[in-house]
This record gives structure tokens, C-alpha cells and sequence, in this order.
């Protein structure tokens, strides 16, 4: 009778791309009974992913070429894209997925994501590899001057970057007071003002290039997307990947609101950043939906050029992660009003770029 086994999966990259390993656990009836952990030399988070789920792979092959296999990660591009629900445009990744599928047949295997806290072990086994390739994190090279360098190249060279122009929704009654507006039952319209100011990102949004133009489901940013489309012609494509942090109870209240009522909740909102209100999204977890979105963004549309209508928090992330600064960064940042922030990211290694942030178009 074949075996069951589960498989968890990690990888990581110290500059994305940079110094990179991969952690995977086999698991058989809850029982651990491998762990697989390597570093790759210089690579990016989701080809160290991709090199963790194929080493599970072929390692449970090995056990048992019949054997079924639940693939647990954290990488909601691995998932959705072996699960063939998202596109594979980088001929990079495509090789990479096809690793995966020689590596143990797909037929018997099925993929879930799961938060990234849920894959811790395989998460501390992609820091070992990368620990005892370079003596502990802490090392006396730092990452970014490298980067900085290879930046300088990267624009010097003929390969044309996915340009990713996020722009935030127009104002809403919440906005003008700073009221924490999320994913709630609220849910509300823009304002005479927030129109006026998506009519006027609308004729910036116009002379950007952009080929594509993808909006949260959210009413303000459908409307803000709406808009542009009468400017730019193009097609709106509503993707909830792209959704505001939830807030879970504090959606529609004030800061001064929040620290009232929920004081002990919101000094922890702010240190602990796997805190999360009551029916609520911690900035751990939507620091891991915005990477997966950059990288569906950078996967669909290698060299086009993307405007996406989000909102604060969500732009404020993906500048985080494309600076590689510490999520913490998010609370010193403005993102105003239809703003345009403009974001590079190469196919060919997924390197990121700042190029411009809270542009304002009126």
C-alpha cells in the first residue's frame, strides 16, 4: 500500500537575490522522518522556495515513488503556481516547476498555503543552511552595498524591468481623519474629493504606458480603478490579493479611537508584528500576501508595465520589501491619496527597485 506524507517547505534570500538557502520536513502519520536543508549560492526567495519543495520532492520520491504527498508552504506563488492556478510566464520559474513535477508525479500530489507562522520548522532549516554558509546572520560584509552595486548594473543593462505602478484609492469619508479602513463591512465610497483626485491620477495614469491595470475588489479602489480606465482604455482585472489590511474590529475607528478602547492591543499592533486584532491581519501576514503579489505580478507580466489600484498599508509593505528595510518601517511612512508609487522588479532574478513613492498627480 503506497505511503501518505506531508511536506513543509522554506527558502530564503539575504537581499533577494543574495546569499540563499531552502529548509524542507518530510513527515509521515505526524511523525518527522526527514530534514532536508542546503544553501544555493546567490539566489532569489522564490527560487530558494521552488529548491526546497523540489529536495521534499525527491526526497519522498525516493521513499516511495507511489506515495501521496500534502505540500504545505508558505510561498503563495509555488502554491498557486504548481497548483495551476496562476500563470507561469518566467521561463526561470517554468523550469523550476517543472523540477517539481519530474521530481514526484503531480497526480499525487496536492498543495495548500499556509501561514507563515505554520512553517516555522521548515522556515529555522532554510537560517541553518544559510547560518553555516555564512557564519551566523550577522556578518561583517553587509548585503547592501553589494546590492546597491548590483543595481547600478542592472540599470546599465539591456533587460527590460516589470515597471509596477501602485497607486492608492481617492479619499473616503474615513480618510481626511485617519480612520483605520480595511476590509470591513464598511467598505466605503470616495468622496467629491477622492473622484476629483482619481480624475486627476487618472490623466497622470494616462501617460505611464501601463498595458495592464488590476484593482483590490474594495468599492473605493474599483471606483479610483474605474476612472483610470476611462483615461487609459484598459481593462480593470479585480484580484482580492491585492485587499487593505484587515483591521479586523478596529475597521472605522480613529487612532485616538483604538487607543481608548484598546489600548494593550494597539502598543502591541506596533511591536509585534505577528499581532493581530480580533478577526484582524497581522503585518507578518500581509508583509507575506504583498511579496506573493509582487511575485504574481512579476511571473504574468515579465517587462510590462502594471498599475495596480490598492491601498496605504499594502504600498506601504511593498516598499518595505522592495528596499528590504524591516517591516517596522511601514509606521514611518506617508502614502497619500491617489498617489503613484513606482516600483522596478527584473524577470530574469526578481531583483527590486525603488524608483519613485508618493508621487502625487495633483
Amino acid at each position: 500500500m503506497a505511503r501518505h506524507f506531508k511536506l513543509t517547505a522554506d527558502g530564503g534570500s539575504r537581499g533577494n537575490p543574495g546569499p540563499a538557502g531552502f529548509g524542507a520536513v518530510v513527515s509521515e502519520n505526524s511523525h518527522i522522518i526527514a530534514e532536508i536543508y542546503e544553501f544555493i549560492g546567490t539566489a532569489t526567495n522564490n527560487v530558494a522556495e521552488y529548491g526546497g519543495l523540489i529536495a521534499g520532492l525527491k526526497a519522498i520520491h525516493d521513499l516511495d515513488d507511489q506515495a501521496t504527498v500534502d505540500v504545505c508552504m508558505d510561498s503563495k506563488l509555488v502554491v498557486e503556481q504548481m497548483s495551476g492556478r496562476w500563470q507561469i510566464k518566467h521561463a526561470d520559474m517554468r523550469k523550476l516547476a517543472q523540477s517539481a513535477r519530474e521530481a514526484h508525479s503531480p497526480s499525487l500530489v496536492n498543495y495548500t498555503w499556509i501561514p507563515r507562522d505554520e512553517n516555522s520548522h521548515a522556515d529555522r532549516l532554510a537560517n541553518k543552511a544559510l547560518d553555516a554558509q555564512s557564519g551566523g546572520h550577522d556578518k561583517s560584509e553587509p548585503v547592501a552595498p553589494r546590492q546597491l552595486n548590483y543595481l547600478t548594473e542592472r540599470l546599465k543593462s539591456a533587460e527590460k524591468p516589470t515597471v509596477l505602478h501602485l497607486i492608492r484609492h481617492g479619499e473616503t469619508v474615513l480618510t481626511p481623519s485617519r480612520k483605520f479602513s480595511g476590509v470591513g463591512p464598511l467598505n466605503p465610497v470616495l468622496t467629491d474629493t477622492g473622484r476629483a483626485q482619481a480624475s486627476a491620477v487618472a490623466q497622470a495614469a494616462a501617460k505611464l504606458g501601463a498595458e495592464v491595470l488590476i484593482a483590490s475588489p474594495l468599492n473605493r479602489t474599483k471606483q479610483t480603478a474605474e476612472i483610470i480606465s476611462q483615461s487609459t482604455g484598459l481593462t480593470i482585472n479585480l484580484d482580492e490579493i491585492w485587499f487593505e489590511m484587515d483591521f479586523g474590529y478596529w475597521d472605522g475607528l480613529s487612532v485616538e479611537e483604538v487607543k481608548a478602547q484598546y489600548a494593550d492591543d494597539y502598543d502591541k499592533w506596533l511591536t509585534d508584528l505577528t499581532f493581530k486584532p480580533a478577526g484582524g491581519e497581522s503585518w507578518e501576514a500581509i508583509t507575506a500576501r504583498v511579496e506573493s503579489a509582487l511575485s504574481k505580478i512579476l511571473s504574468e507580466f515579465p517587462g510590462q508595465t502594471v498599475a495596480v489600484v490598492t491601498h496605504n498599508c499594502v504600498i506601504k509593505a511593498a516598499v518595505a520589501i522592495c528596499l528590504g528595510a524591516p517591516i517596522e518601517s511601514v509606521f514611518h511612512m506617508d502614502i497619500g491619496p491617489c498617489s503613484i508609487n513606482t516600483l522596478l522588479m527584473w524577470p530574469s532574478d526578481g531583483l527590486r527597485a525603488i524608483r519613485g513613492v508618493n508621487q502625487q498627480s495633483n
